[in-house]
């Protein structure tokens, strides 16, 4: 699906050094739901305690991400970055020095990783200005296939933490940090394609179109079911099938990366067939599958395969839906990332959450992935609703130049 075009668009040293950024921030980003199993023995957590904790890190992320996305358009993309990323480092390396001895340490914690989560919005708009209209998807889809962080997390976090305990791997998480900084110093370049930098009023302007409130809805579900399942699985597997940590954290990067690897496949099968055919395969499939896992299927291999099957539809539709926003929202696409952005990381916090306290009251996690399935279902409906009106009116207006 990638053409050889592709290759002689853009500027590739800016687009690895985009995906190098996210990749290593959104593995730190999600790093306490693979030690959320050492850290919940260590303080003696309850499932309620346990889904909130893997959740702030991404409702932190979700709202920093808006104030990203005005740095973007300030600062520019790469400045934004540095700094952000400066803040991550430091914040890791005291933390460990310091210890984190209590669940309100840990939540405190939850918010500097929110940072790292916060590059979502540096990263996408930093490769996106490089790459014209029809290559959106595939461009969007491979910046943002550093949602493959989550594998590296889930991989290596419990097995570090079995070895040296969990707060020496916050620790060490600085160093993988460190070299994608240094990395972004010398290949990130900002495109000369820059927007103009928008006051707060032109911010409010953008609220006002539907259109904006249908993408943050639809990225709500797409990255946020993908974001909260990869800080949830980790416990999901832990409890639902007796699996210690560390087989646990193999489960769940298995569906991580699946979510991971499709992203691009996704953007760039949005590129040939048009986002929103893709979005309403991606959303009936996501649907079926979290009503069947919701079940609490008796077989692990079963189960597994359910999730993977879900994961891929929402890692599928991160990129179709990013396909999408750039042909309508172009000259502000800094904003609408970061806006866009912040509703997936709360629709993330919303199920990792939820999961947790649906565990807690009714002692399954039924109720959580239920509500998660009508969520998919209300967003495919959504996206009927709108879909003939957005081939019309994009076309008709020139605001779209790709398929839609």
């Amino acid at each position: 699906m990638i053409s050889k075009d592709f290759f002689k668009a853009g500027h590739w040293p800016t687009l690895f050094a985009a995906f190098l950024y996210f990749d290593v921030s959104f593995m730190v980003w999600i790093i306490l739901g693979p030690l959320a199993v050492q850290i919940a023995n260590d303080l003696h957590l309850d499932p309620a305690q346990k889904g909130l904790m893997v959740a702030l890190p991404v409702l932190a992320g979700a709202f920093l991400r808006v104030v990203n996305g005005v740095l973007v358009d300030r600062l520019q993309p790469k400045r934004a970055g540095i700094i952000g990323q400066a803040i991550v480092i430091v914040g890791l390396l005291a933390f460990w020095y310091l210890g984190v001895h209590t669940y309100a340490g840990v939540l405190l914690l939850g918010v500097i990783l929110g940072v790292a989560g916060a590059s979502f919005a540096v990263a996408l708009p930093l490769a996106s200005r490089w790459y014209p209209p029809q290559y959106q998807g595939i461009a969007l889809g491979i910046a943002g296939a550093g949602n493959s962080g989550t594998v590296l997390a889930a991989l290596f976090a419990p097995v570090l933490a079995a070895a040296f305990g969990w707060i020496n791997v916050i620790g060490l998480a600085a160093i993988p940090l460190t070299v994608a900084l240094v990395v972004y110093l010398a290949m990130a370049k900002d495109s000369s394609e820059r927007a103009a930098a928008k006051s707060f009023a032109d911010y409010g302007k953008v609220l006002r179109e539907p259109d904006a409130w249908w993408f943050m809805f639809y990225y709500a579900v797409t990255f946020g079911g993908f974001s909260g399942l990869a800080s949830s699985l980790g416990i999901y597997f832990n409890t639902q099938y007796r699996l210690d940590a560390v087989t646990a954290g193999y489960f769940t990067a298995a569906c991580v990366l699946v979510g991971s690897l499709f992203r691009p496949i996704g953007g760039a099968a949005a590129d040939r067939f048009g986002g929103v055919r893709v979005l309403t395969v991606l959303y009936s499939v996501a649907t079926v599958a979290f009503v069947i896992v919701s079940f609490g299927l008796s077989q692990l291999w079963l189960g597994l395969g359910v999730l993977l099957v879900g994961m891929l539809a929402l890692g599928m539709g991160n990129g179709a839906v990013f396909q999408l926003v750039p042909q309508r929202f172009g000259a502000e696409m800094g904003v609408m990332t970061g806006l866009v952005g912040m509703t997936g990381g709360i629709g993330g916090f919303y199920l990792a959450s939820s999961l947790g306290f649906s565990r807690q009251i009714t002692g399954s996690y039924q109720a959580g992935f239920l509500i998660f399935a009508t969520l998919a279902a209300l967003a495919l409906a959504a996206l009927t609703r709108v879909k003939r009106r957005w081939r019309t009116t994009w076309t008709s207006h020139g605001v779209a130049v790709a398929r839609i």
